[in-house]
């Protein structure tokens, strides 16, 4: 398993199938957060975090537990994003995390890109929250468990899912 920063995603080559460990910053937003994205963006309006070279994690975590910096926080369906993503990887998005098949548009976003698409465990929230080591409201915090969050993590479990060079864990290899 290899260990990267999220800064070395996008020079690391990873391919389909390939198992990491990801450290550094990453973003949540589920299908709230990504709907407010889309209005600033057709409105023309600054977002309130930098899209290039970001990591969006597909999530919406529990509130922490006394002494816990985060509660469980697992992946969501993926597929529920997938008419966002296009866009969001256009404006420089390194990659998604979620867990599911993607549809086709996303895995040609990817190509397009040089993106990817990881995914994590589904069902294993408390996995997941033992990896983040930081975490605060990053944007629309009225929104709750759909705010947008800055975690920072260490060693966050992940299989690239959709690589950037057209690989598919999803698809049948010829």
């Amino acid at each position: 398993m290899k260990k990267l920063q999220v800064s070395e995603l996008a020079s690391a080559g990873l391919r389909a199938g390939d198992m990491i460990l990801l450290s550094g910053e990453l973003f949540t937003a589920r299908d709230a957060a990504h709907r407010r994205l889309s209005e600033l963006l057709a409105a023309g309006e600054p977002l309130p975090f930098p899209l290039d070279g970001a990591v969006i994690y597909y999530c919406g975590p529990a509130k922490a537990p006394p002494g816990r910096v985060i509660g469980s926080c697992g992946p969501t369906t993926s597929r529920r994003m997938d008419c966002y993503a296009p866009a969001l990887y256009a404006l420089g998005v390194a990659a998604t995390i979620g867990k599911g098949a993607r549809g086709a548009e996303v895995a040609d976003s990817c190509l397009r890109g040089g993106s990817l698409y990881l995914c994590a465990v589904g069902g294993a929230g408390a996995l997941a929250a033992a990896r983040v080591t930081a975490c605060r409201v990053e944007a629309f915090a009225e929104l709750g468990c759909e705010a947008v969050l800055r975690l920072t993590v260490k060693d966050f479990p992940l299989i690239t899912a959709i690589d950037g060079k057209g690989g598919n864990i999803f698809e049948p290899h010829p």
